[in-house]
């Protein structure tokens, strides 16, 4: 089948880069959540691992923070891809069962699992440093 509108296939890779950026937000707004958030999520008995400390919950915001800049700017895009996977597939699987210590609803997990998967197979797009091969 034809497209509707050939003329708009050539934006392809802005389109990546849209997905980018807004992985990068949802991305950086999970890291400033998670900062303020450390005393409730560092109280919180979880399942396995039991309580977490501060520091722990300090590191993973700033893992996500790095991975959130490097997909805004279009760096290292399927590294920080990769963090954007693992964290929505944690939302996915533990938002219900943890609902006052996670950022994100497991819809939106989902949503940023798959932009993440998205970015790691599509790559950066447009504007960005990393270099398709």
């Amino acid at each position: 089948m034809l497209s509707l509108f050939p003329g708009l296939l050539y934006l392809a890779p802005l389109a990546t880069t849209l997905i980018r950026v807004a992985a990068g937000l949802t991305l950086l707004y999970v890291a400033y959540d998670l900062t303020v958030a450390r005393g409730e999520i560092a109280s919180t008995k979880f399942l396995v691992v039991g309580r977490i400390p501060q520091w722990f919950v300090l590191f993973g915001a700033l893992v996500i923070f790095v991975a959130a800049v490097l997909l805004v700017i279009g760096l290292y895009t399927q590294a920080a891809a990769i963090v954007g996977i693992l964290f929505g597939l944690k939302d996915m699987i533990f938002a219900r069962k943890y609902r006052n210590v996670m950022p994100l609803a497991a819809s939106t997990g989902a949503l940023l699992f798959i932009m993440s998967l998205s970015l790691l197979f599509s790559g950066a797009g447009a504007f960005a440093f990393d270099l398709p091969l």
